[in-house]
């Protein structure tokens, strides 16, 4: 499979905007089977500028709206719209996208398309590559409940991915698909062929809290006990914010890490940002689920600990990948959260990995409200398709 990233800050006039992506892909091989993924801010006109795109490209066009970049060769970017565009003989891709999901009818629609998009596929399934929105109200389906479905449907295939964002409104990501856009619909693309994806997640977590506790009581996201205490009891007795009822900048640079149980003697290791307490119930609300068995540990961390861990990733995946030349593309996603702990140094990560990728090797990225990634257990070392808060995700391909 091989790749080619374009980038244009170009904001207000689309045409200009298109004719310039078009400049840096136009002596671009394209093979049998293309697809391309496009991010952008959430203010540009979608559909005008997909309309002027497919006017040139007869394939997949698929993304969604991002806070913020990331490239390969000239790393953060804010604003702008970034297209990879994926295209090889020896693999198929075959794209759909349900309407808005909620939490009844998330499993039916998210089926119907998986099985119409698995249908239109050439060979045996080896990746899920999906977008979603993020759980702002009550009826959002859960980041957790989609990778886990994700999951089942593929039959435990990687899946990878995240979840739209847009500058911190919460309300203006979409999802796109060729023609279409939702807001908390799920974009699914399946591959086949020739491939074999490599993956590490990072939480950035190196140094903890020296206690830990069991979750005793949770639904989802909201967490009522920790051991014999109500939450806000656990977290005013060591110390913490309990006064407010919005704390995601109060936990930013203390995010939870929850070790899950998989199976029988299996767990895998989940960073989790608290967002919201109920004074009144003494509950908390988390950006992912938090099951009751699992074990918390609150972090401890600094802004050099977000920056050095992408420092790790790349140190890791490029070892998986040295010598391996049909290793051309990286999809990367790293967490908003990470981005308001950098701070003022909004480069931070993308100097992790300027100047280090082998030549030919495309590098596409974007900050997320929640990142989909296989995730290497604490025990058994196997992966398992999880969501993540506050990670930092890579896939090369």
């Amino acid at each position: 499979m091989y790749s080619r990233v374009a980038y244009t800050e170009e904001i207000d006039d689309l045409n200009e905007a298109v004719a310039d992506i078009i400049r840096q892909t136009e002596d671009f091989e394209l093979k049998s089977a293309s697809l391309a993924i496009l991010y952008t801010e959430e203010e540009t006109d979608y559909l005008k500028l997909y309309g002027l795109l497919s006017e040139k490209w007869n394939f997949p066009i698929v993304g969604c709206t991002a806070m913020a970049m990331l490239l390969g060769d000239t790393g953060y970017r804010r604003t702008g719209t970034s297209v990879m565009i994926l295209t090889g003989d020896d693999c198929t891709f075959s794209v759909g996208m349900t309407d808005e999901l909620t939490k009844d009818n998330y499993k039916d629609k998210m089926t119907d398309v998986f099985n119409e998009s698995k249908s239109k596929l050439v060979g045996d399934l080896k990746l899920i590559i999906s977008y979603g929105g993020m759980v702002a109200e009550e009826y959002n389906v859960g980041g957790d409940d989609l990778v886990g479905f994700l999951d089942e449907l593929g039959g435990g295939v990687p899946v990878f991915g995240g979840s739209a964002s847009d500058d911190f409104s919460f309300n203006e990501y979409r999802i796109f698909c060729n023609d279409r856009i939702t807001k908390n619909g799920q974009l699914i693309v399946l591959v086949s062929g020739n491939i074999d994806p490599r993956f590490i997640c990072i939480n950035s977590v190196e140094n903890m809290a020296s206690y830990s506790y069991e979750i005793t009581r949770s639904d989802k996201n909201l967490v009522y006990r920790l051991g014999n205490r109500t939450l806000m009891e656990t977290l005013a007795r060591e110390g913490m914010e309990v006064g407010k009822r919005d704390v995601f900048g109060d936990y930013l640079l203390s995010p939870f890490i929850v070790s899950v149980k998989k199976g029988v003697d299996d767990q895998v290791e989940v960073a989790r940002n608290l967002s919201l307490l109920d004074k009144e119930n003494e509950t908390g609300f988390f950006l992912g689920a938090m099951p009751e068995g699992a074990t918390i540990n609150i972090g401890l961390l600094n802004r050099q600990d977000v920056q050095s861990t992408v420092q790790k990733a790349f140190d890791h995946i490029l070892r998986e990948t040295r010598g391996d030349a049909s290793k051309r593309t990286i999809l990367c996603f790293s967490c908003v959260a990470r981005f308001l702990a950098l701070a003022s140094n909004t480069g931070a990560e993308a100097e992790s990995y300027l100047g280090r990728l082998p030549d030919g090797m495309s590098l596409m990225g974007l900050y997320a409200y929640g990142e989909y990634c296989p995730t290497k257990s604490k025990i058994h070392d196997k992966e398992y398709n999880m969501f993540q808060n506050f990670s930092f995700a890579i896939m090369a391909i």
